[in-house]
C-alpha cells in the first residue's frame, strides 16, 4: 500500500479499535483492487479493467459492503479524474465515503 494511502488512515485518528481496522481493510482491499489500472486514469471505466469481477467486484469489511459499480455512485462527489496514481484516487474514495457516512 503506497505512503499517501497510509498516512490518509493515520489521519483519520479518531477511528479506534474495530472501526479503525475495518477501515484499514477496506482501504487495503480499494488499493489491491485499484492498482493494476493503467494510470493516469481519466474516468470510472478506466479502473473496470484492472477489478477482478468488474463493476461486480466486491469490497467488504466489517459491516461495510459494495460492489464497485456502488462505490462509484456513492463515493462519486470526491472524485476529480484524472488520477496519476492509486494513492490519490483511494485517498478521494476514502474522503467520499467518510463524507457520505458510510464510514
Amino acid at each position: 500500500m503506497g505512503a499517501s494511502a497510509w498516512k490518509s488512515l493515520q489521519q483519520r485518528s479518531g477511528w479506534v479499535g474495530e472501526t479503525k481496522a475495518s477501515i484499514a481493510r477496506s482501504l487495503y482491499q480499494f488499493v489491491e483492487a485499484f492498482e493494476g489500472a493503467d494510470y493516469p486514469v481519466t474516468s470510472p471505466m478506466d479502473l473496470v479493467p484492472a477489478l477482478p469481477d468488474g463493476p461486480a467486484t466486491k469490497f467488504e469489511s466489517g459491516n461495510f459492503s459494495m460492489t464497485a459499480m456502488e462505490l462509484n455512485t456513492k463515493a462519486s462527489g470526491n472524485q476529480e479524474f484524472p488520477y496519476e496514481t492509486v494513492d490519490d484516487l483511494v485517498d478521494d474514495v476514502m474522503d467520499g465515503l467518510e463524507d457520505e457516512g458510510y464510514l
